[in-house]
């Protein structure tokens, strides 16, 4: 299961436009503050970043959010973004299985791992009314931020190529 950073390095270009435009417009201070740790870790002053056309802009954090060295700011990013921009595709995420969440699609507890054939049912649902690079982004991130995940759903993540995510550059 990839760790935030690899989700990161391996989800489309646009997914990551999407997350760096909602930065921009609802988290300034968390954009801003996203440059200067990811400047600091290249040694390079955060004017340097800041002045790069935004789609070069959105290349570099994008490569720099895919280090290893990273993975808590990714983790973070993806949490923000996810909870702030994608609450919709959670919530249906979470009703799809009955579980009780808040208006942002959060929980206090994961319920054990469904059925594979019930992840399947809601994986559908979802990319039915999602975009499929959000969705698979999220599916990932879901695996990746709680210890053991559910193996239903890795299974799933593994077989079903509308849930792939690019392999990571080498």
């Amino acid at each position: 299961m990839p760790k935030p950073n690899e989700i990161f390095a391996r989800m489309s270009p646009e997914v990551a436009a999407d997350i760096f435009t909602f930065l921009t417009e609802k988290e300034k201070a968390l954009y801003k503050a996203t440059i200067d740790t990811l400047a600091k870790q290249r040694k390079l002053r955060p004017v340097f970043v800041e002045r790069k056309p935004r789609p070069e802009r959105n290349a570099w954090m994008q490569e720099n959010l895919g280090k290893k060295q990273s993975e808590a700011v990714a983790a973070h990013l993806l949490q923000i973004w996810l909870v702030g921009a994608q609450s919709k595709l959670l919530c249906d995420f979470l009703d799809g299985f009955g579980i009780e969440h808040d208006e942002n699609g959060t929980v206090d507890a994961l319920p054990p791992a469904p059925a594979k054939a019930d992840v399947a049912r809601v994986v559908d649902s979802l990319l039915a009314n999602h975009p499929a690079g959000v969705v698979a982004v999220y599916l990932h991130a879901f695996q990746a931020f709680d210890e053991h995940g559910w193996p239903s759903l890795a299974e799933l993540l593994a077989e079903d190529e509308r849930l792939k995510l690019s392999p990571a550059a080498e």
